[in-house]
């Protein structure tokens, strides 16, 4: 089954609620000019708020290998979710609770996934200064190219009335959406999350 990341939570309320209503995972930004950022202290509270009802992934942008194991380590984190200017051999020291996010423009993305190692690949659109929660769409025909050899998470532009289709599109292991479900940058529509992952869940049942 198709699983749902909910991503760039910022409080333990909106993590939980996520939960309840069926979401697989849920990402904690520690990008610092994210909207959607957080710390130390409130990603540790909102893992531990959590447990192990769903995963926990941290997003990085450009940390070192030592500062991300560190924050995994110290917040309880499963996974790192790399959005910077990692190399495939800086992924691989991290694996396997790792994986490489690429910002899609052409179908060069395909190439440069295959670059990079681990079981996990996630593609978003590409948006200078942007390594993530983008908003925008890129073309799905170039990520079901690489569902086909990776176990994808399809990020940027998902929302509740697009995600069915993207899925049908792309067959991906599992989609993302931060500002797709939003009140405002950080905080979660409670109603939105419901019915994105109730469509996003509903679409890999379909024929």
């Amino acid at each position: 089954m198709v699983e749902v990341k909910i991503c760039g939570l910022t409080t333990e309320d909106d993590a939980l609620r996520c939960v309840e209503a069926g979401a697989d995972a849920i990402g904690l930004n520690f990008w610092p000019r994210s909207p959607r950022s957080t710390d130390v202290a409130a990603a540790k509270a909102i893992a531990e708020a959590v447990g192990d009802r769903v995963q926990t992934v941290g997003v990085f942008v450009d940390f070192t290998v030592a500062q991300i194991r560190e924050i995994l380590t110290e917040t309880g984190i499963e996974w790192a979710q790399l959005h910077g200017d990692e190399t495939p051999e800086q992924v691989g020291v991290l694996l396997p609770g790792a994986y490489k996010a690429i910002g899609v423009k052409d179908g060069s993305a395909i190439e440069l996934a295959r670059a990079y190692p681990g079981e996990h690949l996630l593609l978003d659109a590409s948006v200078p200064g942007l390594p993530g929660g983008t908003g925008r769409t890129f073309n799905w025909a170039i990520a079901a190219e690489v569902a086909r050899e990776r176990k994808l998470t399809l990020a940027g532009g998902l929302n509740p009335k697009n995600v069915a289709e993207a899925i049908e599109a792309v067959n991906p292991f599992r989609v993302d959406v931060a500002s797709g479900v939003e009140s405002e940058p950080g905080r979660k529509d409670p109603e939105l999350v419901r019915a994105f992952i109730e469509a996003a869940k509903a679409a890999f049942s379909s024929p």
